[in-house]
C-alpha cells in the first residue's frame, strides 16, 4: 500500500512547519528575532514566482520550491518565537519579586485536590514601587479548599498580594518536569496563594463564549450526578461523555492505565468521530438522489451537530482538535473534493500549529494524529489478513435448515466485526508504541481484550449518554407547554439513565477484571531516550516502506535502526553498571536517602515510616525507570538496611557507604564525639538545634550542609544565612531538589 504525494500537497506543506517548530524548541533562547528573515524569504518566493509568470516557458519550479519549504521552516521559527510570551518586555520575568500586588484573571478550568484547588490565571498588570504597570505571563495557582471558600470560577478578576515564584525544576531524579510543561502552555510561575493574600474583584471572562461553554459542561455534568446514582459510575460519565475527571478516584485511573484503555476517559477524537458517524450514518438514511443540495445539507448538520458538543464539553483543547479535524473532513465531502484522508490531516495540523505552535509538543496532540494516520493506513491491510465473513458464508449449503443457514450467517458477520475491531486497535498500537514507552513508561499487552470489549461497550454508553442529554433537554422544553408530559418523558428518562448507568458499570467492571486476571500483562519500568523513540519510529517506517515497496533497502536500513538502538540500550547499561550514588531525596515532609549501585538500590526513609504509594510513585520510581533498575528495596529506618550506619550519639548518626561518609544530625551535638573529618555532607533533619560552630569543630568546613525535606522553610532560611557566614556550602532539597554524592549529576 504505497502514499502518493500529488494529492497530498498539504503533507509536504506541514513537515517543513513541523521543523521549523522543533528546530525553536531545542535551539530558541539563542536565536535572534526571524521574522525579518521569514519576510525575506516570502518576498523572494512571490518576487520569483510573478518573474515565473510572465516567462514564455516554466519556470524554475524545482528552485521555488525549495524556497517554498525553507519559507515554511523559518515561519515554523517564527510563529513558535511569537507565540512564546515569556519574550515580552513586559512579562513577569522582567519584574522578579519587586511585585507588590498583581491583577490577573481566571483563564482555565478549576481542579479540585484533596486539599486544593488549582487553576491558571494570566495577569494583566503588577504594582511595582507603588505604580501599576502593564505585564503579562501566566501563573499556576493553588489555594486552601474549604467550605467558606469558593471554588475559583473562570473569568474571576483577582487582585493578589505578593510576588509569584518561577515554576519550579523537577526536584529528584527522573521526576516528570511540570517546569518544562507548564511553560509548553506559556505559564511560568506558581504561587500558593493564602485565603487573606486575594480578592475577587470583578468577573470579566477572557472569551464570553468559552466562559458560557464551561457552564454549559457545569450543568450537564449536573444532569448526570441527579439521574446516574452510584458515585463511581457518575464520576466515569462525566469522564466518558465531558471528559470531566475531578471525581474518578486514582484506583480506577489506575486500571485504565494498566489496560491501555485510558483513551476512554478522555473525550476526544473517540466522542467526535462517533457523533460523525451517527450523523453520516442518519443522513444516508435520506430518500432521494445524492446530490449537492443534500452533501452540503449533510456538511451543515454535521458540523452543527460536532461543533455543539464541542460547546457542551466546555470547547476543551482535545475537543477542538477533533472537531477541528472532521471539520475539515465534512468540508471536503460537501465541496466534493477528491482528496485523501492524509491531506486532510495534514491541513487540519497546519491550521492548528499556525494558531498555536505549542501544541507540538502536547502529547494529546501527538497521539491522536498518529493513531489516526496509522488507522487509515495500516487498518484495511491488516483486516484483509482474515475473512470471518466470506469463510463463514462458504459454510452455508442449500440443504441445511435456514435456522443452520442464519447461524453461519450471523457468526460470520459477528466474527467480521470482531476482527475489523481487532485490527483497529493493531493499527492504532503500530503508531503510538514508541509514545507510549517514551511518556508512561510502559506497554499493555492486554489492550486487545480490554479495547475488543470497552471500546464497543463505551460507544454504545456515549450515545446513551447523549440520549439521556437529549430527553432531558426535550423535558425541559415539554415543561414549558404541558407538566403532565414532562413527568411521562421523565420515566423515560430515567429508564435510558438507568442504561446508561448499567452499561457504565459493566465495562468498568470488565476493565477491572482484566486487570486483575492478567496482573502480568503490563510491561512497565520501560525507559527509553527521545532519540531512541526515534530510533523506533525510524523501525517501524522502514519496515512499512519495506512492506509496500517490498526491496530489501528498506530492510536494511530497519536493521540497521535495530541495531543502533540495541547498541545504544547497551552502552547506556554499560555506563550504569559502575555508577554509585547516594541520594537525598526532596520529598515534602520526609527524609529519605537512596543508596544507589548501578541498577541496584536501597532506600531509607530515616524516620522510620514507611513511604506512601504516592511518594514512592512519583518521587521514587521515575528515577528507578530512568535508570532500569533491577532491584529497588526500602527500609524502614536503618535496622536492617545493608547500609552500615552507626548511632555515634542521641541525634547523630554516621553512615559509611562506598568509602563516603555522611552525618545525619537530628538534634543537638554534645561534644563528646571526636573530630570526625573526612565527611562528604553533613544532612540536617527535624530543624535539628546547631550551630555552626559545632558542626566546624567535629566535622570541620568541608562537608557540604544539607537541608533534608523535613526541616521547616523557616529553619532553612535562618541557617543558611548563618552556616554561609561560616565558611559553608549550603543545599537546601526543598528548593534546589534532591542532593547527590558521587555518580553523574
Amino acid at each position: 500500500m504505497q502514499v502518493k504525494w500529488a494529492p497530498n500537497a498539504f503533507v509536504r506543506l506541514v513537515l517543513p512547519l513541523m521543523a521549523g517548530i522543533l528546530t525553536y524548541l531545542y535551539y530558541g533562547p539563542m536565536l535572534p528575532p526571524v521574522w525579518p528573515l521569514l519576510a525575506g524569504l516570502v518576498g523572494l518566493f512571490a518576487g520569483g514566482q510573478w518573474w515565473a509568470a510572465r516567462q514564455p516557458g516554466p519556470g524554475p519550479t524545482d528552485a521555488a520550491g525549495l524556497l517554498a519549504v525553507a519559507a515554511l521552516y523559518v515561519a515554523g521559527l517564527t510563529l513558535t518565537q511569537q507565540a512564546t510570551e515569556s519574550r515580552a518586555p513586559n512579562h513577569l520575568f522582567r519584574f522578579g519579586d519587586q511585585i507588590e500586588f498583581y491583577r490577573a484573571v481566571v483563564d482555565d478550568y478549576t481542579v479540585r485536590r484533596p486539599a486544593t484547588y488549582a487553576t491558571t490565571v494570566r495577569v494583566s498588570a503588577v504594582r511595582v514601587a507603588g505604580q501599576w504597570r502593564p505585564a503579562v505571563g501566566g501563573i499556576r495557582v493553588s489555594i486552601p479548599l474549604t467550605d467558606s471558600l469558593p471554588a475559583p470560577q473562570y473569568g474571576d478578576v483577582w487582585l493578589v498580594r505578593g510576588a509569584p515564584a518561577p515554576s519550579k525544576p523537577p526536584l529528584n531524579p527522573g521526576e516528570f518536569d511540570y517546569r518544562r510543561y507548564l511553560q509548553y502552555h506559556q505559564v511560568y510561575h506558581q504561587q500558593f496563594i493564602h485565603p487573606d493574600q486575594y480578592q475577587r474583584i470583578a468577573m470579566a471572562p477572557p472569551s464570553l463564549l468559552r466562559a458560557v461553554a464551561m457552564r454549559a459542561a457545569r450543568v450537564v455534568e449536573g444532569i448526570f450526578k441527579r439521574y446516574v446514582h452510584a458515585r463511581r459510575e457518575y464520576a466515569l460519565a462525566s469522564a466518558l461523555v465531558l471528559g470531566l475527571k475531578d471525581d474518578v478516584d486514582q484506583q480506577t485511573k489506575e486500571a485504565y492505565a494498566n489496560t491501555g484503555t485510558t483513551h476512554i476517559m478522555a473525550v476526544s477524537g473517540l466522542q467526535v468521530g462517533l457523533l460523525f458517524g451517527a450523523v453520516s450514518w442518519l443522513l444516508g438514511l435520506l430518500p432521494g438522489r445524492r446530490g449537492p443540495l443534500l452533501h452540503l445539507l449533510t456538511a451543515l448538520v454535521g458540523l452543527g451537530v460536532i461543533w455543539s458538543y464541542a460547546f457542551l464539553t466546555g470547547l476543551s483543547a482535545s475537543v477542538l482538535r477533533a472537531t477541528v479535524m472532521f471539520s475539515f473532513v465534512l468540508v471536503a465531502r460537501a465541496t466534493g473534493r477528491q482528496t485523501s484522508i492524509y491531506n486532510l490531516l495534514a491541513v487540519a495540523a497546519f491550521f492548528l500549529l499556525c494558531y498555536d505552535p505549542y501544541l507540538l509538543c502536547d502529547v494529546g496532540f501527538q497521539l491522536s494524529f498518529l493513531a489516526v494516520l496509522s488507522i487509515v493506513y495500516l487498518q484495511p491491510p491488516i483486516a484483509g489478513w482474515l475473512h470471518p465473513k466470506a469463510y463463514f458464508l462458504a459454510r452455508q449449503r442449500p440443504w441445511q435448515r435456514p435456522a443452520v443457514q442464519k447461524l453461519w450467517q450471523w457468526a460470520g458477520i459477528g466474527l467480521d466485526w470482531i476482527w475489523r475491531a481487532t485490527a483497529l486497535s493493531l493499527a492504532a498500537q503500530v503508531a503510538t508504541f514508541p509514545l507510549g514507552l517514551f511518556y508512561f513508561h510502559q506497554f499493555p499487552l492486554s489492550f486487545l481484550l480490554s479495547n475488543l470489549v470497552a471500546v464497543p461497550i463505551s460507544s454504545l454508553a456515549v450515545y446513551v449518554g447523549l440520549l439521556l442529554l437529549l430527553l432531558k433537554g426535550l423535558g425541559w422544553a415539554l415543561g414549558l407547554l404541558s407538566t403532565t408530559l414532562a413527568h411521562g418523558l421523565d420515566y423515560l428518562t430515567k429508564g435510558v439513565a438507568w442504561v446508561f448507568e448499567w452499561m457504565i458499570w459493566f465495562f468498568n467492571e470488565y476493565i477491572f477484571f482484566i486487570g486483575k486476571s492478567m496482573p502480568g500483562a503490563l510491561v512497565s519500568g520501560i525507559h527509553i531516550t527521545a532519540p531512541q523513540a526515534w530510533l523506533i519510529f525510524g523501525v517501524i517506517l522502514a519496515l512499512l516502506a519495506f512492506f509496500s515497496l517490498r526491496r530489501l533497502q528498506w530492510l536494511a536500513l530497519a536493521c540497521t535502526f535495530m541495531g543502533v538502538f540495541a547498541g545504544s540500550r547497551v552502552w547506556a547499561a554499560r555506563q550504569l553498571a559502575p555508577d554509585e550514588q547516594l541520594i537525598v531525596y526532596s520529598i515534602p515532609r520526609r527524609s529519605v536517602v537512596g543508596f544507589w549501585q548501578g541498577a541496584a538500590a536501597d532506600i531509607v526513609p530515616l524516620d522510620s515510616l514507611p513511604l506512601t504509594e504516592t511518594e514512592r510513585t512519583y518521587r521514587i520510581v521515575p528515577g528507578s525507570i530512568r535508570r532500569n533498575a533491577r532491584r529497588v528495596r526500602y527500609w524502614p529506618g536503618w535496622r536492617g538496611s545493608p547500609v552500615p550506619a552507626l548511632v555515634a550519639e542521641p541525634g547523630l548518626v554516621l553512615a559509611r557507604w562506598r568509602g563516603r561518609q555522611l552525618a545525619f544530625v537530628s538534634g543537638q551535638l554534645s561534644g563528646s564525639t571526636q573530630p570526625l573529618p573526612g565527611l562528604a555532607a553533613v544532612v540536617l533533619r527535624r530543624n535539628a538545634r546547631v550551630r555552626p560552630t559545632d558542626v566546624a569543630a567535629l566535622f570541620g568546613t568541608a562537608p557540604r550542609i544539607v537541608f533534608d525535606s523535613s526541616c521547616k522553610s523557616w529553619y532553612v532560611a535562618r541557617q543558611d544565612s548563618l552556616f554561609r557566614a561560616a565558611g559553608f556550602r549550603t543545599h537546601d532539597v526543598t528548593l534546589a531538589g534532591a542532593f547527590r554524592v558521587g555518580g553523574r549529576w
